[in-house]
């Protein structure tokens, strides 16, 4: 068994002046206040990436700087899969006996540490060297691909894809840690600027500064016990020209693998924090996993299913989409909202039941996938 005994969160935006390792600290340090811990007490640790602060050490080089010398210690890179896939190991981990209190930390000061282009040319990379790079797709372009195929095969409009930033926009407007207060309707996002066909600005998330941690323990540190059932993984692909058909993408076989594991069924899961760096990737996940139809999943959007009070609450902190995207740490905000809701402290965002959770991450153009469900016992 493991819990996660602890979360920290910072507002995603601006944090002029902070590196990439100052939002990893300060993350990390409201992790252990709210698990009760000491810096003592981390026995493991694990870090992901970061594009302003490329080490290859990363993990050791923070450790050093935090204070802690762990009996084991990680760096991760699945792209925007890895906060997940760092939540799976710490709970293998800790199943395994390697360590008791694992501290997981992701952070980056992506917005104001790079320029506009070194940002968009470093996430680019994903794309194949040879066949893909050198036409000089962006991240948002290969996205773009995958949106006109799916829309093309289940009759998906760009109204649709639009319902799911208003959704995000709107669980954002709760949340004073979100990138983005402002309102926005179906119609705003449609007269966004055109980035790459069929995605317009407001369908794609934002670059942000910000930092997100959590502990996963062998057992609980307070009254409130939220124990990791299981999670699994699946990898189809890097390159989008290697990709396969829509029907097999990794996030049907991830989800198949968790719910096998966990024995948990979709009709079980009470709250969804669910990968969200476009509309489209939102749109495909929750049709992929089971939380709807497919070509369906805007229609529930639209009828409130996955609002705050629908059967189905999602993201409710604003999602990457709103909420906003500092790199390996932008997934993890939905992990640290997941465990308010579960425990009770989403304060004016909180759900009527949250006791049982599916989290997903996607890294890549839908390359690497995680699946995992918590519980609260």
């Amino acid at each position: 068994m493991s819990y996660i005994t602890g979360v920290g969160l910072l507002p995603y935006g601006k944090h002029e002046g902070s590196s990439t390792i100052d939002l990893m600290s300060r993350a990390a340090e409201l992790a252990l206040a709210d698990a009760g811990l000491k810096r003592a007490d981390i026995d493991g640790f694990l870090c992901g990436y970061s594009t302003t602060m490329p080490h290859i050490m990363l993990a050791t080089v923070f450790a050093e700087h935090f204070g802690i010398t762990p009996s084991y210690a990680h760096a991760i890179q699945v792209g925007g899969a890895t906060g997940m896939a760092m939540a799976m190991l710490a709970h293998q981990l800790v199943e395994g006996g390697v360590a008791k209190h694992v501290l997981v930390v992701g952070g980056e000061n992506r917005l104001t540490g790079q320029s506009r282009d070194a940002s968009i040319q470093a996430l680019a990379q994903v794309g194949h060297p040879t066949y893909e790079v050198p036409l000089g797709p962006t991240i948002p372009a290969y996205y773009g691909l995958v949106a006109n195929r799916y829309m093309h095969e289940y009759g998906v409009t760009q109204e649709d894809l639009a319902e799911f930033a208003v959704l995000m926009r709107a669980h954002a407007l709760t949340h004073p840690g979100a990138q983005f207060h402002d309102p926005i309707t179906v119609a705003d996002v449609m007269a966004s600027k055109t980035i790459a066909t069929p995605l317009k600005l407001l369908d794609c998330c934002p670059v942000s500064d910000g930092g997100a941690a959590f502990v996963v323990s062998y057992e609980p540190t307070s009254a409130t016990k939220i124990k990791v059932r299981g999670a699994a993984q699946a990898h189809t692909h890097q390159h989008i020209t290697a990709a396969p058909p829509l029907s097999g993408l990794g996030a049907e076989i991830a989800i198949g693998r968790a719910k096998k594991a966990t024995g948990i069924a979709i009709s079980d899961v009470r709250y969804a924090a669910i990968y969200d760096s476009f509309t489209i990737t939102l749109a495909m996940l929750l049709e992929d996993l089971g939380l709807a139809g497919r070509g369906e999943a805007a229609g529930k959007v639209r009828s409130g299913h996955f609002s705050q009070h629908g059967a189905m609450p999602l993201n409710t902190h604003g999602g990457l989409l709103s909420y906003g995207h500092c790199g390996v740490g932008g997934a993890m905000a939905h992990l640290v909202e997941t465990h308010l809701q579960m425990t009770g402290r989403a304060e004016n965002r909180q759900v009527k039941d949250a006791s049982i959770a599916l989290l997903h991450g996607d890294g890549g153009v839908l390359s690497s996938h995680v699946s995992m469900f918590l519980e609260r016992v």
